[in-house]
């Protein structure tokens, strides 16, 4: 990355960036799609069991990656401002971090998950699905929780297509391993969507690997010495980023959370074919998001480091251009997925009852896209900033206080039922995209009047 004056450049250097992010976001969220295609093969019991325990794991997994997204802004602000010499240091304190949280999540799930999806109350086969697939799921947890800090740190140079490298090696294993466990191809046992589990946790090991070859081989991330020059615990650099991190954490777990409880809630008050038709949707749309969710993250990378160099008028540049983009990229999705829902639906059941359900979700689903694709953009945008702290309140209120309390009222008291859920997590989306930016404006007017003051 480097400092340009020109917009023609700035936007190309952002495209460079954003790109391969997208395709890595895509590839990456296809293991999760796939394990729900595969799964919804094999039964309709396989399927709302994947889909329950996607629907536990997908706000944990996602907010300590946002914990650990605060390595993306650190070191991006540190290359910005030229302090390479930070950068090590930075990345292991935030590996260190990625370690304790895996050892407390697996810990935790070991004395508490059997006792949570029992509060569902679901037919004993998904109950037995959910929990066996979370089980092999968590053998993947610590090469996660690790490769997205080496993904955030290579991500933060600009280096986006080695992230793509790696998630295109290890995508087509991720497909042969699902389709081996789970209906017991090449040997291997028939497993359903247990296997699923497995399989991702399999992956997760594969791309940790390779990302840890490429801070070898890749001659600017070797530079670094990752693995070569190994640094203790710092508590004061821990301290730092985790400062950072748990906000950008808990806004990505409560904005994930309201999806995951949205779908335990639908376990509990509907028919099994509801909870599968509801998991195609979400599964679907979800991948939709990878587009706002790449724009975002590029957004992040982009804007810390023209922060870092002190060039707010770059930073007003790019978050131009990121708006842009992002509406022109939802606006097209949207259009293709009315069209195509009732095929879209068929891709993960032949059930003809889950598809009739799944049809009217996709109109509901799509209403709230364009509030979810500016939401996004906002919070990397912030995250660039490093002002984490007031969007992390602001996402509370917004996805559970508005979004979930109204879907769930809709959904209970009135006769649009699941359809309500819906439309209550629009009313959150909406409300989160408003509250960032206008904390996103304010952040902007204070840097305007201190630049003023400097100039003076």
């Amino acid at each position: 990355m480097y400092h340009t004056d020109s917009k023609c450049e700035m936007y190309g250097q952002l495209m460079q960036i954003l790109w391969p992010i997208l395709v890595t976001q895509v590839l990456l969220y296809s293991m999760n799609m796939i394990d729900t295609m595969m799964s919804g093969r094999a039964s309709v019991d396989d399927l709302a069991g994947v889909a329950i325990g996607s629907s536990f794991w997908a706000p944990v997994s996602t907010g300590i990656n946002g914990i650990l997204l605060a390595v993306t802004a650190i070191v991006a602000n540190l290359m910005g401002a030229d302090e390479k010499e930070k950068v090590h240091d930075t990345v292991m304190q935030a590996m260190y971090i990625a370690l304790a949280i895996a050892a407390f999540v697996l810990i935790s799930g070991f004395f508490f998950l059997d006792d949570l999806l029992g509060i569902m109350e679901l037919e004993p086969a998904v109950h037995h699905i959910a929990y066996h697939y979370l089980v092999g799921l968590s053998t993947g947890i610590m090469p996660l929780f690790l490769f997205s800090v080496l993904r955030n740190f290579i991500d933060a140079q600009g280096l986006t297509r080695i992230s793509l490298y790696i998630i295109t090696l290890s995508l087509p294993l991720n497909v042969f391993f699902n389709y081996s466990l789970i209906f017991g191809n090449f040997g291997f046992p028939e497993l359903g969507g247990i296997g699923a589990g497995y399989a991702t946790a399999i992956t997760y090991w594969l791309i940790f690997l390779i990302a840890v070859f490429m801070t070898f081989k890749v001659e600017v991330l070797a530079a670094f010495k990752l693995f070569r020059k190994v640094t203790g615990p710092s508590l004061d650099v821990m301290r730092y980023h985790l400062k950072i991190g748990v906000p950008i954490g808990i806004l990505l777990f409560v904005e994930t959370s309201i999806f995951s409880l949205m779908t335990l809630l639908i376990g509990i008050m509907f028919t099994t074919d509801i909870i599968a038709a509801n998991q195609i949707v979400l599964n679907f749309t979800t991948m939709l998001f990878m587009l706002p969710l790449s724009i975002s993250m590029a957004m992040t990378i982009v804007i810390g480091f023209s922060v870092g160099g002190g060039r707010y008028e770059d930073a007003g540049r790019y978050k131009m251009m990121g708006l842009i983009t992002s509406l022109a990229l939802i606006s097209v999705t949207s259009i293709l997925l009315f069209i195509f829902r009732e095929q879209i639906a068929y891709f993960y059941t032949a059930d003809p009852a889950v598809v009739a359900i799944a049809v009217p979700l996709f109109v509901f689903a799509i209403i709230y896209q364009v509030s979810d694709a500016l939401q996004a953009l906002f919070q990397g945008i912030l995250r660039g900033y490093k002002d984490v702290t007031i969007p992390s309140f602001i996402a509370v209120f917004s996805y559970w206080f508005v979004g979930l309390t109204a879907g769930y009222l809709l959904a209970a008291y009135t006769s649009l039922e699941v359809y309500g859920f819906w439309i209550g997590i629009s009313l959150g989306l909406t409300c989160a995209a408003a509250g960032f930016f206008i904390r996103l404006r304010s952040i902007e007017k204070r840097n305007m009047f201190i630049n003023g003051e400097n100039a003076q």
